[in-house]
């Protein structure tokens, strides 16, 4: 997630110069078809990988002769999650035809280290394919990776021919492993191209109407902090919100430790409110320790969300944390104007990390 909503912009330092700032941020589906695939480098060890999830450990050598797609992850990127649908459904429609799709699970955040948080991540994400665990970014070093999402692919004879860093292009992605798959020699299924049904927090999101960023709660990385009164880090505090934000600015209420990367809500009935304008709102969130589920409910300029409720939430905009993962908590019909939500705990305990936007 450190790469997120301007992960692309880097990106074009090996791609295609851009039209528009949508493009700019590999926002769209390009109908570019790949001209030519030249050598990058060497398939990397996957030695570093802590463990294997769907599959035995795998190696280079063992792989020899299939064409292989390395899709680096963590669970709670919203990057990540929107270009899930279509690695999940090369997979399965390569899989006959020569291609391996092997996922590198390398964390962001601590809680994703945890084999109990990624294995359920599987489940979501109706994930099939072989998974190495790159808890220590042992994968991750050894293809100098940088970015989430991630995409390489790697041919027949071991040797990387073609990246793609972010959102988008799924086109010509797709268009490099047919023609990865047609030099070694597979029939493969032509050049047509799979057709996505995303749901919920997989849905591209709306570019077009997008103004926030995405925003850590942290101490470290947050911007926009708006409480009054003194912020002391590791510490128990009662804070309070402004009457009103600037946009993207954002504000804690109630009692709250604010940590290097997360806060911690101390007592009930804290709130977080932020001022935002787009379709789409997420918060990456858990509970600190085991225990029942933490309540909350969602206001959106102070109303129950409606029909403006994530997929998280129901209509009044209760809902509940139970995994430390990513919530969806708005998601917004047209038009898109500048907003604010407030989440309302009504149990202690609470871990919040980031909000991003769609």
């Amino acid at each position: 997630m450190a790469l997120h909503w301007l992960v692309a912009v880097m990106m074009l330092a090996t791609a295609a110069a851009p039209s528009s700032l949508a493009a700019e941020l590999g926002m769209r589906q390009s109908s570019s078809r790949v001209a030519r695939l030249p050598v990058e480098g060497t398939f990397p060890s996957l030695a570093g990988a802590t463990t294997w999830l769907n599959s035995r450990p795998l190696t280079p050598a063992a792989l020899r002769g299939k064409v292989v797609l390395v899709d680096f992850w963590t669970y709670t990127c919203i990057n990540w999650q929107r270009t899930e649908p279509y690695v999940r459904l090369w997979a399965d429609k390569y899989k006959d035809d020569g291609l391996v799709v092997i996922g590198v699970h390398t964390p962001e955040f601590e809680f994703e280290k945890k084999l109990g948080n990624i294995r359920p991540a599987l489940e979501w994400f109706r994930i099939t394919y072989p998974v190495a665990v790159d808890s220590n970014y042992g994968v991750w070093n050894a293809f100098d990776n940088r970015y989430w999402p991630a995409v390489y692919l790697i041919d027949a004879n071991g040797k990387i021919r073609y990246h793609h860093f972010g959102e988008g292009e799924y086109e010509g992605t797709e268009a490099a492993i047919q023609q990865l798959l047609h030099e070694a020699g597979h029939a493969g299924k032509g050049d047509d191209t799979v057709r996505v049904d995303a749901q919920a927090s997989e849905v591209e999101a709306d570019w077009e109407s997008l103004r926030s960023e995405e925003n850590y709660l942290g101490a470290d990385r947050t911007q926009g902090f708006a409480s009054s009164g003194r912020q002391a880090v590791a510490k128990s505090l009662s804070y309070t919100a402004p009457t009103s934000l600037r946009l993207n600015q954002w504000a804690l209420t109630g009692d709250w430790t604010v940590n290097p990367g997360h806060v911690l809500l101390d007592k009930a009935n804290g709130r977080l409110v932020y001022r935002f304008h787009a379709r789409d709102v997420h918060v990456v969130m858990g509970r600190a320790s085991a225990g029942a589920p933490v309540r909350f409910r969602v206001l959106l300029d102070g109303h129950p969300p409606g029909n403006a409720h994530g997929a998280d939430i129901d209509e009044q905009g209760y809902g509940a944390v139970s995994q430390q993962r990513l919530y969806q908590v708005i998601r917004q019909p047209h038009p898109i104007d500048d907003r604010t939500f407030q989440i309302e705990f009504f149990d202690s305990g609470v871990e919040a990390y980031a909000f991003t936007f769609g």
